[in-house]
């Protein structure tokens, strides 16, 4: 396993519509290993690909599960290839979202409480799960990834405004550390 490189706001990546995943086995196996390690090493609870240069509709999740009996909470990973939402409800809630593009930002997003969602496993099968709570609410997040739609773009124009700062700090320093080949 190898941890790779978290792509931060100002890389083009980051916009593009993803492509959609025809080829399963071994190699995406080992893609989803190393974007689960580069998650859990940058104490994320979700990875998109575009989020490491890889322009595909792959997303892993990771959130922890309450344990029985004073056990060490778990850790449910969800590893989707093709990820859709194919219904949400219609109540929704707003929470407080960072992104391990955007360091040190975080947005009040209002999202959908619970969602179904269709996607691929990583032998290429057909799953439909339901979610609600955090868990949606990082779902749709990642999926916004895949969609070339940051959590910025939530903001409110007066906001946003006020934010162009950072956000442009931000991407100088994608570019410097693109320019240099120091990761980023």
């Amino acid at each position: 396993m190898a941890r790779l490189d978290i792509r931060i706001y100002g890389d083009p990546v980051l916009r593009r519509e993803a492509d959609e995943i025809h080829q399963f086995g071994p190699e995406l196996e080992a893609f989803a290993a190393d974007m689960l390690e580069t998650m859990q090493a940058n104490d994320g609870i979700g990875l998109a690909a575009p989020q490491v240069g890889v322009s595909r509709r792959f997303v892993v999740i990771g959130m922890p599960e309450e344990a029985e009996g004073g056990d060490e909470p778990k850790l449910r990973v969800l590893l989707m290839a093709n990820p859709e939402v194919i219904e949400e409800s219609a109540e929704t809630d707003v929470l407080e979202e960072g992104c391990l593009s955007l360091p040190e930002i975080t947005v009040h997003v209002d999202r959908p409480v619970s969602v179904k969602l269709r996607y691929q496993n990583l032998q290429g099968e057909q799953v439909v799960i339901e979610a609600e709570g955090v868990l949606a609410k990082v779902i749709q997040h990642e999926i916004d990834h895949l969609d070339g739609i940051l959590i910025t773009d939530y903001l409110p124009p007066l906001k946003k405004t006020m934010m162009q700062g950072r956000l442009k700090r931000l991407s100088e320093q994608h570019r410097e550390a693109s320019r240099t080949g120091t990761g980023g």
